[in-house]
């Protein structure tokens, strides 16, 4: 059930909606449809991402094997 509300958007933000309705449904007043794909989106991806959190741990890693492991990844980007 569609429900209507005011949204106050940045210029850039706006712009950026227009230009991805624009590209996605070939028109510009798709707004509403791209908005509603994109919070989904992030919604989803944020309960997957505080599912994930709050699972159960599959490997045991203590704060300075993390440090440790997390040193090293650095100093290979940077080589």
């Amino acid at each position: 059930m569609e429900r209507r509300t005011t949204v106050l958007l940045d210029k850039d933000v706006y712009e950026a909606l227009v230009k991805e309705s624009l590209n996605e449904y070939k028109t510009g007043k798709a707004i509403s449809r791209v908005m509603n794909d994109i919070l989904r989106k992030a919604l989803m991806n944020r309960a997957n991402l505080t599912r994930l959190l709050h699972a159960k741990k599959l490997a045991k890693v203590t704060n300075k094997e993390f440090e440790g492991f997390r040193s090293e990844l650095s100093k290979a980007a940077m080589s």
